[in-house]
């Protein structure tokens, strides 16, 4: 019984758990700013949870994931030193009718190749939209009003594509 209703105080809205680590102080000085984010019972907290939900179901822990539409490329760690270069331990690709696994090498290879990718796309958008031509600042970002600004664009766009009948842009 006494787990049973350890299980239902979970489940009670307005319940508070209380976690205790041991962890070495140079982990810790890394590790708490990134718990308390983890933590934070806000939007903010749920993206980041949501953000690396997936480690949970890795055999190995991720050194990034690249997702598209229905396709996903996962590269994992820890990175071990070889010569003069780094590998990842391994890989995965999860694609419509294809799950395979990815030797060391064929994933640092695929990895590559997508940071290539990525790289090629950005360099295109930032000279697409002229992003060249502004000047570098270096001022500090104002979450708050960032983010009311960005709510405002969406409230607009959702406003628009109402008023057009259409859900994507």
């Amino acid at each position: 019984m006494p787990i049973f209703r350890a299980m239902l105080d979970w489940l009670r809205p307005g319940n508070r758990v209380t976690l205790r680590f041991r962890v070495h102080p140079r982990i810790a000085r890394e590790a708490l700013p990134l718990i308390e984010k983890l933590l934070a019972d806000t939007p903010d907290g749920e993206t980041y949870r949501f953000a690396i939900g997936f480690w949970r179901h890795a055999e190995r822990p991720p050194l990034t994931v690249y997702r598209g539409d229905n396709s996903t490329c996962r590269i994992d760690g820890p990175l071990q030193a070889a010569a003069r270069t780094y590998f990842p331990l391994g890989g995965l690709i999860e694609t419509l009718g294809v799950t395979a696994y990815l030797t060391p090498f064929e994933a640092n290879a695929l990895d590559q190749r997508l940071r290539d990718a990525i790289e090629r796309v950005i360099r295109a958008w930032v000279a697409e939209h002229e992003l060249y031509d502004l000047p570098c600042l270096d001022l500090p970002f104002d979450r708050r009003t960032a983010d009311r600004e960005a709510l405002v664009l969406i409230a607009h766009w959702a406003a628009q594509h109402r008023r057009e009948g259409t859900e994507h842009a």
